[in-house]
């Protein structure tokens, strides 16, 4: 093999691995933790890979948990399997979700549920905590 194609190759394989970089997992949240945020929301990004809710949070018992969180979700396809989709909430809204935490205390997290005026819960996959209702 000449040079130039082992160089090639060698690009080809860099390039072919650079989604699988650019996603990542959840070691970055303590999934062990649940956080129970209650505000207002001032984004609802419905894209991929993930979708976002920024929620602003401006009274809560534990100061640690006021300010601007982001709330990272399930791609599109999975959270509308769970009956989400891009209109579920919009700038303004009231919410509450629980989350687990980024580890390092930033104010970010990944997406458990949300709970609905009525107190139903929408779930961003199919996870269930063992005391939910409606968990068959």
């Amino acid at each position: 093999m000449t040079k130039s194609k082992v160089l090639a190759f060698m690009a080809g394989l860099i390039l072919a691995t650079l989604p699988a970089l650019a996603h990542h997992g959840f070691t970055m949240f303590d999934m062990e933790k649940n956080v129970t945020l209650s505000g207002t929301v001032e984004a609802f990004d419905w894209y991929n890979p993930h979708t976002h809710i920024t929620v602003k949070v401006e009274d809560s018992s534990d100061k640690s948990m006021v300010g601007t969180w982001d709330v990272e979700g399930a791609a599109p396809s999975i959270m509308a399997r769970q009956g989400w989709n891009k209109a579920t909430y919009k700038v303004g809204d009231p919410i509450t979700i629980v989350c687990h935490p980024l580890k390092n205390g930033a104010k970010g997290a990944s997406l458990f549920y949300a709970i609905r005026p009525d107190g139903s819960r929408l779930y961003q996959d199919i996870a269930r905590p063992k005391d939910d209702p409606n968990k068959n």
